[in-house]
């Protein structure tokens, strides 16, 4: 089976549930409900793409707490390989306000420690993997250029990304399949055109509830449509469930159109659990993708 080298962030998170984002005056509201859970867009791959059957090593950044231990319990799958240096210092850890249509504010408690550059068995790693995905975190970017020197595809999810911030432009530059959200693009088809003429072979727009558009360099213009009747229950993970299901597509030789709809599969039912990977497998996200 494919390996996949997966790198970024994990975090631990806590959730509340409220009926609406806050509004830029001091006030009181009542939460609807919290819990503390598994966060950090490449903790969410990682985990997703162990549980579809992908043999996948995880390359973050943690600290020394209990946060550290937290998130390692929560990452424990016999499919995953956790790489992780414990560096004095906390964990990354985010406070997430939601509201019932999806909405997030994401404020950041913590951020870990630097873990440096990847050691020589990380570079050895993503030299011998069939993708690495390289995931938005400073670490993250200083080691791209080395990453992408040894790696035979690399996969980037550069999230909202606007099309002008300096910080994703070493992703976008580096990817051979760019993923990227719908919601800060003035023109996601022009975005998306873009980079394959600049060399991707793919470049994916995910839209939520109005699906996704792909541009393939072989392949030409795709859509799907998301998976209808699904009841949003938190949208965390969402995204990187949507890399992970249409990743796995893609490493079973599987045309774009179909990689999309697996995608599509994953994304439908990381929204449907309030965790931020869902309990899904294989079988599962290949049937809601009507592939038999």
């Amino acid at each position: 089976m494919p390996h996949v080298l997966v790198a970024g962030p994990a975090s631990w998170n806590t959730l509340v549930d409220v009926d609406a984002l806050p509004e830029p005056h001091p006030h009181t509201v009542m939460a609807r409900g919290h819990r503390d859970g598994l966060g950090g867009t490449s903790a969410g791959k990682a985990l997703t793409l162990a549980r579809l059957g992908v043999p996948v090593t995880l390359r973050t950044a943690l600290g020394d707490d209990d946060g550290a231990d937290r998130i390692a319990a929560a990452l424990a799958h016999p499919g995953l390989t956790l790489t992780a240096a414990r560096t004095p210092g906390p964990s990354e850890r985010h406070l997430n306000l939601m509201t019932p249509d999806g909405g997030r504010l994401s404020i950041y408690l913590d951020l870990p420690p630097d873990p440096g550059p990847p050691p020589p068995a990380v570079l050895e790693l993503a030299a011998s993997a069939d993708v690495v995905v390289a995931d938005l975190a400073g670490h993250v970017r200083d080691a791209l250029p080395a990453l992408r020197a040894v790696a035979s595809e690399v996969w980037c999810d550069v999230h909202d990304h606007d099309g002008v911030a300096d910080f994703h432009r070493p992703f976008v530059d580096a990817a051979d399949v760019l993923v990227v959200s719908a919601d800060r693009l003035p023109d996601p088809r022009a975005y998306l055109a873009e980079r394959v003429a600049a060399g991707a072979r793919w470049a994916v727009c995910t839209a939520g509830a109005r699906g996704a558009v792909a541009l393939g360099r072989d392949e030409g213009w795709v859509e799907v449509p998301a998976v209808a009747d699904v009841t949003v229950v938190d949208t965390n993970g969402a995204g990187d469930a949507f890399v992970a299901g249409m990743l796995r597509g893609r490493l079973d030789g599987l045309p774009l159109a179909t990689c999309l709809r697996l995608g599509a599969a994953a994304g439908a039912l990381a929204v449907a659990s309030p965790d931020l990977v869902a309990d899904v497998d294989l079988d599962q996200v290949r049937r809601l993708a009507g592939i038999v």
